[in-house]
């Protein structure tokens, strides 16, 4: 063990840090600070060993100075504040309950009505917003009072916001996918557009289990019955805003209108100009900014830190190590790429979704892509059946889903601590525990998703 620590070989080296790493993952230290840490550790060690300590201290921290400015310049992160604005201007002016409100009106007489409604707003207010933690933090607040009035189980309805508000890492205009592609180096307008669909279908499928539970069980979640058609007709109106933003952001990038950034500020834009025409008030300005910079700032944090930790992973060889290594397993690439998923369920449990990505990606994409056959492979050649292109964009929504269910998961799974934090009647473990069900449903989500890749693809090839 002391000779692993005396060495000077780069791959060895990059072993020792890794474990380091995560033991300070595992000890409660924040993913921003570990990684940037000890990619600093691996950086100093490997130019030490070739320049001698003076020297090698002097050019790790050059370059690890210099990489969050570099990427922070990037115009693919550029969005992500936007994006990310979209959503609290939304909640700040009353855009998300008329949604909500106006599912209820459409969906409420559904055996457990307002959870298809909570879903189907969730889902909605996910194409504004990029946020799965922010989303679940304002339905928490208008979703669940709701259901609780009409008599829904505490935990049912809990589980419900949790389990909706993960939906905002997969349906477009997502945080995740944007930093998902920046680090596999694929193109962000493609990935967003990639999810729509898959999207869609993870509602559906949420959709479908509030309405069996309710049925199985009707003390869970009664239907709410007794608005007029004028009555759902009028609930309309007050929508639109919505609607507008996710137009916009499908036309810009589907129709190459304009970039996904672009897009993002655009939506933005639009959403304050309706905001202020429906009486939003200067503090409710200042508390979205506010809001904004807040989880902005915490998730370049963690991009800086992990990305630090990537340049020393470069230098140590680390990931085409470990992508030589998979590719040299005689079995399935399929029974290889579950095997990969299952440890992503566990590591979910002990960290944050954008954390997870940004820590493993670097190591794992190249691991995927070397089990399909490499980056430049056409389909007829590969082993799962599609191009190198088409593979990247099809791992990146079942690892974003992947990383959407361990938003629910015990112990770390953050949503539900969210939801527990905004409704002090409830306990993590009632939020816990009525999320549970909802884990299959994802499951289910991701065996079909991977069982049929064109949901994810066809969009992305309308593209041109």
């Amino acid at each position: 063990m002391i000779d692993l620590f005396m060495t000077d070989d780069p791959l060895k080296i990059g072993i020792v840090v890794s474990m380091i790493m995560l033991a300070l993952v595992i000890l409660g230290v924040r993913v921003a600070f570990a990684t940037a840490g000890a990619g600093f550790l691996g950086l100093v060690w490997i130019f030490s060993a070739k320049m001698g300590f003076e020297r090698g201290f002097m050019v790790a921290v050059k370059m690890a100075g210099t990489i969050p400015h570099a990427k922070a310049t990037t115009l693919s992160l550029s969005l992500i504040p936007t994006f990310i604005l979209i959503g609290f201007l939304a909640y700040h002016a009353g855009f998300t309950r008329a949604l909500f409100e106006a599912a209820k009106r459409w969906v409420g007489w559904l055996p457990g009505g307002l959870g298809v409604a909570t879903v189907f707003s969730t889902a909605g207010f996910a194409a504004v917003s990029g946020a799965s933690v922010a989303t679940a933090a304002v339905f928490a607040r208008i979703a669940i009072p709701e259901m609780l009035k009409e008599g829904y189980d505490k935990r049912f309805a809990a589980g419900v916001v949790a389990a909706g508000g993960t939906l905002a890492s997969l349906i477009p205009p997502s945080a995740i996918l944007v930093i998902y592609a920046i680090i596999v180096e694929q193109d962000v307008g493609v990935l967003l557009m990639a999810g729509f669909v898959p999207g869609a279908v993870s509602a559906l499928i949420y959709a479908a289990l509030v309405i069996g539970m309710a049925m199985w069980n009707k003390n869970l979640g009664p239907p709410v019955k007794g608005f007029t058609w004028k009555q759902r007709f009028e609930s309309v109106p007050s929508t639109l805003p919505i609607f507008a933003v996710v137009a916009i952001i499908f036309v810009c990038i589907y129709g190459g209108v304009g970039t996904p950034t672009e897009a993002g500020a655009l939506g933005a834009f639009i959403v304050l100009i309706m905001a202020i025409f429906r009486g939003m008030r200067m503090n409710d300005l200042i508390g979205a900014l506010i809001e904004s910079g807040k989880l902005t700032v915490m998730i370049f944090t963690i991009i800086w830190g992990v990305l630090i930790y990537v340049r020393f992973l470069g230098f140590a060889d680390l990931p085409h190590a470990f992508a030589d290594w998979i590719s040299s397993l005689e079995q399935n690439p399929m029974i290889t790429l579950i095997c990969i998923l299952l440890a992503y369920a566990v590591l979910g449990m002990f960290m944050d979704a954008i954390g997870m990505l940004l820590l493993t990606l670097p190591v794992v994409y190249p691991a995927v892509m070397a089990l399909n056959g490499g980056v430049d492979v056409a389909a007829a050649d590969s082993a799962f059946g599609m191009s190198g292109t088409a593979c990247a964009i099809w791992f990146g929504i079942i690892v974003v889903k992947m990383a959407e269910l361990c938003l629910i998961t015990p112990p770390i799974g953050l949503n539900c601590f969210v939801v527990a934090g905004v409704r002090k009647d409830l306990s993590v473990q009632d939020v816990f525990r009525g999320a549970t069900p909802f884990f299959a449903a994802d499951v289910v989500t991701i065996a079909v998703l991977i069982a049929f890749p064109g949901i994810v693809l066809w969009l992305p090839s309308m593209m041109g």
